[in-house]
């Protein structure tokens, strides 16, 4: 098992395209349906598979190309150690004032290596200045515990290590803090906001 890391930076108004946030369903609508449909199906076949943006569901990262990859961890405290350096890396830039809060962040990390280590993913947004939006996520592979029909998108085997990439973050949108899915929670892993 290891987790791969992601990181998106943004417009929330492009965040909140849900279409594009969501594979396509497996059968395309059927002959004779509305032109609107069959157009907006063939949109989101093509764009979902190569779209950088975050998806609904935390586990779809998978189907993602490789090179959205930001950094592969064998361990749960080496993935969280990279979010505790996004978390810095952005503190000024943050909308509210618990993100650049140090104990609030000791805390959300402290909480990201107990859901990785239950083999859970971790999906995290927050608003920067408006409007841009930050998300960032850790997906457990080899397998996916939500999704283990899914491949590695690197196609890592249970055990490699990839060495984590420099992240050289955009000029980042405005988004707001979500917090990861407790162990136990059985709703869909995707964002969900807090306010």
């Amino acid at each position: 098992m290891h987790h791969h890391g992601y990181l998106w930076t943004g417009p929330k108004a492009r965040f909140d395209q849900e279409a594009l946030r969501r594979p396509p369903h497996p059968e395309p609508p059927p002959p004779g349906s509305r032109p609107e449909l069959i157009a907006r199906y063939r949109e989101v076949t093509g764009e979902f598979p190569v779209s950088d943006l975050p998806p609904l569901e935390t586990a779809y990262w998978l189907l993602k190309p490789g090179s959205l990859v930001r950094g592969t961890w064998r361990s749960a405290q080496e993935a969280a150690a990279w979010i505790r350096r996004q978390l810095e890396e952005f503190a000024g830039r943050f909308a509210g004032e618990e993100q650049s809060d140090r104990v609030a962040r000791d805390a959300l990390v402290a909480s990201v290596v107990e859901r990785l280590g239950h083999g859970g993913d971790v999906a995290l947004g927050f608003y920067l200045e408006r409007p841009v939006f930050l998300s960032l996520s850790l997906v457990t592979c080899s397998p996916n515990r939500a999704r283990p029909e899914l491949p590695c998108p690197r196609g890592e085997s249970a055990s490699p290590v990839a060495a984590p990439q420099a992240t050289q973050p955009e000029q980042p949108h405005h988004h707001d803090h979500q917090r990861h899915r407790p162990p136990g929670d059985v709703r869909p892993a995707g964002h969900r906001t807090v306010r």
